[in-house]
C-alpha cells in the first residue's frame, strides 16, 4: 500500500500554524489534538511537523506506545533523543537530563532542588526555555498510552507553560485516554494554556478524488459511507476492493475505533488490514511480529536475534517490507516501527502467546549482553516471565529501585510483577514482605493511596520471621499515614491501638514508634485532648531510650497540639524544647524527621515566628527531597507559602502553593489537595485586582475535590473557603462556610486562629446588616486574642472592634484602633495584615484630623504592598487615596515598589517593546522578562501592557 497523499486538513493545519507563530506571546502552550483511532492524527503531525522544519523551527518528536505503558518518560526521551549533538552546549544539566528520563542514567542529578520528581519537571521546563533559541516544537503522539510520570510532566508543562518560544502538541484518542490526562487538558483550556482540535471525518469529495480516485465515483462513494471518512478505514477498504473487489455484503457500521479488533468489526476491517500479511513469506512474517514486540525501539540487531535471520537477510527483508509500506522508520528516524499502531495491535495480539513470550524472552537476554538501561530490559522480563526466576526478579527490582523516585507507578508495577512470580513458600517469606512495603510505599506517593492502604493490610497479617516485627511495625506506621491521607483517622488510631496492645507486645523503641503516630493522627483529627497523657508517656518513654530522634518528634506533635487547643504557653514550651534537639541532629539523624518539620514549622507560623517557620520548613524540604517522602514535600510547600503570605511575600507565596499544588495532586489525598487549593484561591485574592476571577475559580475547584469533615484539615480548608468567598465579593456565603466549618458556638475551629475567623465574621456580619451579631463577634474576638498574647491575633480583635466603630459613627475610635492593629501586625511580623490595617485606617485617621499621620500610614501600607505583590491591597490604596490626601492630592511614584531591573523592564514595555525585544535588548530571557513583568503588574496594580504603559508616562520614566 502506497503511502497515501495528505489531504482535507487544512484547517485544522492552519490553527496549528497559528499556536506556533503565537508560541511565547499571548498563545496557547500546548495544543491538543484529539480523534478516534486512524483518523489521521499522527499524518497531521507528521506534515505540521515537516512544515516547522522547513520555516528553521527545532523540531522534536516522542510517541507513547500501546505495549510500553510502563516505560517511563517513553514520549519525552524519545523526543529528546531527536537533539543535536550540539544541543546540550552551555547547559550541562541538559546533557543528563535525557539519559535520565531514558533509564541510562540514575536521578538525582544533584541539588536539593533536583532531588524529587518535581524536580525533574523543573528541569524539563528548564531544558525547553534553553533550546528554544528562535522556537521550539515538541511534538508527542498517542499519550492515551503514555506512563504516569509522563503525564505528571505534561501536567506540570501546562499548569506551567514555557514563557519562551515553545510549542507542545499532543494527540490523543478521546475515550482511551485517561482521566488524568482529561482532566489536565481540559484545566488547560479553561486558563487558556491549551487550544484544542478535534480532527473528525475527512471531507467526501478529497477523500474520494485524491484517495481512491482510480476507482469508480460510485463505489468510492459507498466505500466513504462504510468508512464514515475515518481515512485508516478508508483506505484499506480501497485496498480490498483494488486487490479482490469489494467485500460483500458492505455494512456501513463501523468498529468501534478504540477496541478496534476482528471480533468486533462487523465491516471486517481487521481482517483487511491483515489481508496484507498473508502473502507474505516466512520470514517476513516474523519480521513483522519481530517488529510489533520491540515497538518503536526496533533494530536490524534485534531483528536478527528474534528471527534467528543473518543481518543480509534482514535487511533484505525490511527492504520488501518497507516496499509494502508496512515497516516504516520510527520518530525522528530512530529505529524501526510498522505502519500503524493499529497494525501494531493486530500482528501482536495474533502472535501465538508461547512465542510472544519467546520474543520477549530473546530481547530480554540481548538487551542484557549489550548493557541495555534496565528499565528496557524490565519491560521485556515483564512480558516474557510466566514463573519463578530469580534472575528475571532481580532485573525487576532493579527497575523498580531506579525508577521509584521519578517514576514510582512504574516501579509499583514492576513489584508486583515480581510478586506475581514469587512462591508463596516459607523460604520466600522474608524478601515477599519486604517487597510488598516498598511496592505499597510506591503507590502511597504515586496517588494509589487506597491500593496502597489494602495492600499494607494484607502485610500486616502476614506471619512475621524469627520474631522480628520491624517489617511489621513499619507497615502499621505506613498504614496510618496512609489513611489520615484518605481522611480515615478513626481507622488509623484503632490499627494503632490494636498493634500497641498485642502481645509480648513491640519494644520499647517500636512503641514510642507507634505513639508518635498516634499522637499525630489524633492531632490531625482535632482530638489531642484525648492522648495527651498518651503522649506523655511516649515522650517519657523516648528520653528513657536516649532517643533524641524520637522526643524531638514526640515534642513536635505534643507543640501542635498545644497550639490547636489554645494553650500558647504550654506550646512554645514544647516548640523551643522541640527546636533546641532538631537544631543539634545530624543531617543523617533529622531525615527521619520530615513530618516533625512539617508539625514544627505550623506551630511556629501559629506562634507568630514566621523566620522559624521558613527555616525549619526549608531543612524539611531539603529532606522530603532526598527521602523521596513526597507526602511530606506538599505540607513542607505549604508551611513556606503561608509564612511568605502571612509576611506580604505573594509572589513567592504562589510559587510555592504552585508546587504544592503540583505534589498534592500526585499524593491522591482530595483533603490535602482541596486545603492547597484552598491557599492559593486566599493568595490569588490578594495578588490579583479586587473583581479578578481566577481566585473565585480555583476556590471552586477546592470545593469540588474536598469534602467537608471537622479534622484540622477539613476545618482549616473551610476556613480558607470562607475568605475566598469574601474576597469574591460574597458575604453571605463567606458567613455561612465559616459557620459551617466551627459549628455556631465555633468549638471547632483552632483556638489559636480564632480571633482571625471571627474578625471575617464581623466583616461579613457588617456586609449584611446585622450589627448586634458583628458586636457580639467583635467583642469576642477581642477577649480570646487577649487571651492567647499572640500580638498579630490582639491585631485581628484590634481590627475587629475598629470595624464596629467605624459603623456606629465613632471615627476616632476606629481609627486609634486601626493605627494600634498595625503596631501589634508590625511587631509580630504579619506584614500583610498590617497592610490592611494602615489602609484601613488612613482615611478614618484624616477623617479625624491626623492628616500627617494618615499619609504617613498610606505611604507605608501602600509601599509594603506594591513590594510584597499585593494586588488587591494596591487596589484599596488607590481606592483610598482621595479620602486620604483630599483637594491637593498627593501623586505617588507608583513605580518606587519596583527593583532596578523591574524599572528597565517597565520602561521597554511602555515604549512598545515586546517581551522578547525586550529580552534581546537586556540581554535576558523572555521567560524572565515575562516572570518580571508579572511581578510588575502585581506591584502596580495594572492587569495590561497599555495600563504600564500609562502609569509609567504619568510617573516618568526617570
Amino acid at each position: 500500500m502506497d503511502r497515501a497523499p495528505f489531504v482535507s486538513r487544512e484547517s485544522e493545519l492552519g490553527g496549528l500554524d497559528w499556536a506556533l507563530e503565537r508560541s511565547g506571546k499571548d498563545g496557547p502552550a500546548v495544543v491538543d489534538i484529539t480523534g478516534e483511532a486512524g483518523i489521521g492524527k499522527s499524518r497531521l503531525l507528521a506534515e505540521f511537523g515537516a512544515r516547522a522544519r522547513h520555516r528553521g523551527v527545532t523540531v522534536l518528536f516522542g510517541r507513547a506506545t500501546e505495549y510500553e505503558r510502563h516505560s517511563p518518560f517513553l514520549p519525552f526521551a524519545d523526543a529528546l533523543a531527536d537533539l543535536e549533538p550540539q544541543a546540550p552546549q552551555g547547559f550541562a544539566a541538559l546533557a543528563r537530563l535525557a539519559p535520565v528520563l531514558s533509564g541510562t542514567a540514575e536521578w538525582p542529578l544533584g541539588g536539593p532542588d533536583h532531588r524529587d520528581r518535581f524536580g525533574l519537571h523543573r528541569m524539563m521546563t528548564e531544558a525547553l526555555c534553553h533550546l528554544s533559541g528562535e522556537r521550539l516544537l515538541m511534538i508527542l503522539d498517542d499519550l492515551h498510552w503514555a506512563d504516569p510520570a509522563s503525564l505528571e510532566m505534561l501536567d506540570h508543562l501546562i499548569r506551567h507553560p514555557v514563557s519562551s518560544s515553545v510549542l507542545l502538541v499532543v494527540s490523543r484518542r478521546d475515550r482511551q485516554a485517561p482521566t488524568a490526562l482529561t482532566a489536565s487538558l481540559t484545566r488547560g483550556l479553561e486558563t487558556g494554556a491549551v487550544l484544542r482540535i478535534s480532527l473528525g471525518p475527512l471531507e467526501e469529495r478529497a477523500c474520494v478524488e485524491e484517495l481512491a480516485g482510480d476507482l469508480p465515483s460510485a463505489r468510492a462513494a459507498e466505500i466513504y459511507a462504510a468508512s464514515e471518512g475515518n481515512p485508516l478505514y478508508f483506505l484499506a477498504l480501497s485496498q480490498s476492493c483494488r486487490k479482490a473487489g469489494f467485500p460483500q455484503p458492505l455494512s456501513a457500521a463501523l468498529p468501534d475505533p478504540d477496541v478496534f479488533g476482528v471480533s468486533n468489526d462487523p465491516a471486517g476491517l481487521g481482517a483487511l488490514l491483515l489481508d496484507e500479511l498473508s502473502a507474505l513469506r516466512p520470514l517476513e512474517r516474523r519480521t513483522v511480529e519481530a517488529v510489533a514486540v520491540l515497538g518503536d525501539r526496533t533494530t536490524v540487531d534485534l531483528l536478527g536475534v528474534l528471527t534467528g535471520a543473518q543481518g543480509t537477510d534482514i535487511r533484505n527483508t525490511l527492504d520488501e517490507l518497507a516496499r509494502r509500506d508496512l515497516v516504516r522508520p520510527g520518530p525522528g528516524g530512530r529505529g524501526l516501527t510498522l505502519r500503524h499502531p493499529l497494525i501494531r495491535a493486530l500482528v501482536h495480539n495474533g502472535i501465538e502467546p508461547w512465542r510472544r513470550e519467546e520474543y520477549h524472552r530473546l530481547a530480554a537476554a540481548e538487551l542484557t549482553r549489550i548493557g541495555a538501561p534496565v528499565t528496557d530490559r524490565a519491560h521485556h522480563v515483564d512480558q516474557s516471565v510466566t514463573s519463578w526466576d530469580a534472575t528475571a526478579a532481580d532485573v525487576l527490582t532493579e527497575a523498580a529501585e531506579r525508577t521509584a523516585t521519578t517514576a514510582p507507578a512504574t516501579s509499583a508495577h514492576w513489584l508486583g510483577a515480581v510478586l506475581r512470580i514469587l512462591p508463596n513458600t516459607p523460604e520466600h517469606l522474608a524478601r515477599r514482605r519486604e517487597l510488598t512495603l516498598l511496592r505499597a510505599r510506591a503507590l502511597g506517593v504515586s496517588g494509589g493511596l487506597k491500593e496502597s492502604r489494602d495492600l499494607l493490610y494484607q502485610l500486616i497479617d502476614m506471619p512475621g520471621t524469627d520474631g522480628d516485627d520491624t517489617v511489621r511495625i513499619s507497615a502499621v506506621a505506613l498504614c496510618s499515614l496512609i489513611q489520615r491521607n484518605l481522611d480515615e483517622y478513626r481507622e488509623a488510631e484503632a490499627l494503632l491501638r490494636r498493634e500497641l496492645a498485642r502481645k509480648p507486645g513491640p519494644s520499647p523503641a517500636q512503641r514510642v514508634e507507634l505513639g508518635l503516630e498516634l499522637g499525630t493522627a489524633a492531632v490531625f483529627a482535632s482530638r489531642y485532648g484525648e492522648v495527651r497523657e498518651e503522649l506523655a508517656e511516649t515522650l517519657a518513654a523516648a528520653r528513657s531510650l536516649g532517643d533524641e530522634t524520637g522526643e524531638a518528634a514526640v515534642l513536635s506533635v505534643a507543640a501542635m497540639g498545644e497550639a490547636y487547643v489554645g494553650d500558647m504557653a504550654a506550646s512554645r514550651r514544647f516548640t523551643e524544647q522541640a527546636t533546641a534537639l532538631v537544631d543539634d541532629l545530624t543531617d543523617n539523624d533529622v531525615a527521619h524527621l520530615c513530618e516533625s518539620l512539617v508539625r514544627l514549622g505550623w506551630t511556629e507560623a501559629f506562634l507568630e515566628h514566621f523566620t522559624d517557620t521558613e527555616r525549619h520548613a526549608e531543612r524539611g524540604l531539603e529532606v522530603a527531597r532526598r527521602t523521596g517522602r513526597l507526602y511530606m514535600l506538599s505540607q513542607l510547600l505549604l508551611c513556606k507559602a503561608y509564612a511568605h503570605f502571612s509576611t506580604c511575600r505573594i509572589t513567592t507565596a504562589i510559587e510555592l502553593v504552585d508546587e504544592a499544588e503540583s505534589v498534592a495532586r500526585a499524593v491522591g489525598s482530595s483533603q490535602l489537595l482541596g486545603f492547597t487549593l484552598a491557599l492559593r484561591s486566599v493568595i490569588l485574592a490578594q495578588a490579583y485586582p479586587q473583581g479578578d476571577p481566577r481566585p473565585l475559580a480555583v476556590a471552586g475547584d477546592a470545593a469540588s475535590v474536598a469534602g467537608s469533615s471537622h479534622t484540622w484539615w477539613g476545618t482549616a480548608y473551610q476556613c480558607l473557603l470562607a475568605y475566598a468567598a469574601l474576597s469574591a465579593g460574597d458575604p453571605h456565603r463567606a458567613r455561612d462556610v465559616m459557620l459551617e466549618a466551627g459549628g455556631r458556638d465555633l468549638g471547632r475551629l483552632q483556638r489559636s486562629m480564632r480571633p482571625n475567623h471571627l474578625e471575617l465574621l464581623v466583616t461579613t456580619s457588617l456586609a449584611i446588616g446585622d450589627t448586634a451579631e458583628a458586636e457580639r463577634w467583635a467583642e469576642l474576638a477581642h477577649e480570646e486574642a487577649s487571651r492567647l498574647g499572640l500580638a498579630a491575633k490582639r491585631a485581628a480583635g484590634l481590627r475587629s472592634l475598629a470595624q464596629v466603630a467605624h459603623r456606629r459613627g465613632d471615627l476616632v475610635a476606629a481609627a486609634r484602633l486601626y493605627a494600634e492593629a498595625a503596631e501589634e501586625n508590625r511587631r509580630s511580623g504579619t506584614t500583610l495584615r498590617e497592610v490592611q490595617s494602615l489602609l484601613f485606617g488612613a482615611p478614618l485617621m484624616m477623617a479625624v484630623g491626623e492628616g500627617s499621620r494618615a499619609s504617613a500610614m498610606w505611604h507605608r501600607g501602600r509601599r509594603l504592598a506594591a513590594e510584597g505583590g499585593a494586588g488587591w491591597l494596591l487596589g484599596v490604596a488607590e481606592r483610598v487615596r482621595p479620602k486620604v490626601f483630599r483637594g491637593a492630592i498627593e501623586e505617588p511614584d507608583v513605580l518606587s515598589g519596583l527593583t532596578p531591573r523591574e524599572r528597565e523592564v517597565a520602561e521597554l514595555v511602555a515604549e512598545g517593546l515586546t517581551s522578547r525585544e525586550a529580552a534581546t535588548k537586556l540581554y535576558l530571557s523572555t521567560r524572565t522578562v515575562d516572570g518580571h513583568l508579572a511581578r510588575i503588574y502585581r506591584k502596580t496594580g495594572v492587569s495590561s501592557r497599555a495600563a504600564l504603559a500609562a502609569l509609567v508616562a504619568r510617573n516618568g520614566a526617570g
